[in-house]
């Protein structure tokens, strides 16, 4: 879908889904918070002031020592602080805890994940669809020392692996790593409670690392739709935070609605931890200071469960909203996401031309909306599967905007589909 062209020595980068849906609006004039546009592609939270949630931090304070190199896995003082954030939500009362030296800063989720690509030995790592668009290109970059292997998953488990099927393909594949991210970008769906322990003690028993991305940790809903009671991540299931071989991947970006910071972190054993610190001497040089000492006001208990119990809350009802409003059209959902701030639905039976993820998505422009087509999560590295790709009649909506902006774009949804009967 990238037809630029391409500068001499230069390979082709195709463009992320969601980049490529923002390029393409950019093109008919969208522009972040243009008033007359609603972005149900958007990959972030809404980042305004939101109800229930304690005060935007608007002001950071530089010190001399902001103007020099930091360390390269982050402060010591952020890395205790998100130490004990694990420790308090998912640790208490166990032996072993995680500390400074289990954490890694990094500037942005998508270089913590580089960073670890960066580190994997040879082998294969295996990988499942559909999943986050940025791990494709981080494959391709890797190819020299990893081999990416898809594990298939079927449509009746909500695209997702059980832990036995895990446990197989590991055995079968050889694999030495596996990924996914967790809660899933794009389906929703959240690998929690026993599967999610048996997913830990499968990577432990079998010495396969099992790299979590849980950027949506935070936006846990229940089967009713109501509000989650708190947050589902790996790190309460690991026995040994040293031991184990279970990378734990987040930021502030999504759960605490500030990616504009570009601060993002992996928790993990030392060893793999150190290992990290030398792929960043040679991939990025470490983290910006002011933000590591902004964050430590975020990771302050009280504010913090403040923040995410909010956003629980808030984005529970945009939720039932979408969810409501897209059933209506005829969309329909094998999961309905009681993860994340996205749905994952079928078109299949929306009227031709949209049920086409391609047309509906232009379609969707023409009216100023903004969705993304679910192909682009259908994690290819190489190319190497030919064909159409199997969700070319599924999209991914967000209801990361503000709640009076989703019901914008769900009217003008709406009435696109009432056109086309």
């Amino acid at each position: 879908m990238n037809t630029a062209t391409q500068p001499p020595g230069f390979r082709s980068i195709p463009y992320m889904g969601v980049i490529y849906v923002v390029a393409e609006a950019m093109k008919l004039g969208f522009h972040n918070g243009h008033p007359q546009w609603c972005n149900l592609g958007q990959g972030q939270p809404e980042v305004g002031p939101m109800r229930g949630a304690p005060p935007r931090i608007h002001n950071i304070a530089l010190s001399p020592e902001d103007h020099a190199y930091g360390p390269l896995g982050g402060t010591e003082p952020l890395r205790e602080a998100i130490a004990a954030h694990y420790n308090r939500l998912f640790r208490q009362g166990r032996a072993s805890q995680y500390t400074a030296e289990n954490v890694s800063v990094a500037s942005g989720g998508r270089l913590a994940l580089t960073r670890i690509f960066s580190s994997l030995d040879r082998g294969r790592i295996g990988y499942q669809v559909p999943d986050y668009t940025a791990y494709e290109d981080m494959m391709v970059s890797s190819l020299h020392r990893v081999e990416p292997v898809l594990i298939a998953t079927k449509r009746e488990d909500a695209f997702s692996l059980p832990a036995e099927a895990l446990a197989r393909a590991i055995d079968t594949h050889k694999l030495t790593a596996y990924i996914f991210s967790n809660p899933c970008n794009p389906t929703g769906h959240v690998v929690a409670g026993q599967s999610l322990s048996d997913y830990v003690r499968i990577a432990r028993e079998r010495g396969c690392a099992l790299v979590l991305d849980e950027f949506y940790s935070q936006f846990i809903y229940g089967q009713d739709g109501s509000p989650g009671d708190g947050p589902v991540s790996a790190a309460a299931y690991v026995e040994d935070v040293d031991r184990d071989p279970v990378l734990l991947v987040d930021g502030l970006t999504k759960g605490f609605r500030y990616p504009g910071w570009r601060l993002g972190w992996t928790v993990g054993p030392k060893s793999m931890i150190e290992t990290l610190g030398r792929a960043a001497s040679a991939i990025d040089g470490g983290p910006p200071m002011p933000i590591q000492r902004a964050a430590l006001t975020v990771f302050h208990p009280a504010r913090a469960d403040q923040e995410t119990a909010a956003l629980r809350h808030v984005f529970a009802e945009k939720r039932t909203l979408m969810l409501d409003r897209l059933a209506s059209m005829g969309v329909t959902f094998t999961t309905k996401g009681l993860s994340t701030f996205y749905l994952w639905g079928n078109i299949a039976g929306l009227p031709a031309p949209l049920d086409s993820a391609e047309r509906f998505f232009r379609e969707a422009l023409a009216r100023k909306v903004l969705t993304v087509p679910g192909a682009f999560f259908d994690v290819n590295p190489n190319k190497q599967r030919p064909g159409t790709s199997p969700f070319s009649q599924w999209m991914r909506f967000s209801f990361g905007p503000p709640r009076e902006n989703v019901e914008l774009g769900l009217d003008r949804l709406a009435s696109m589909v009432q056109d086309a009967r």
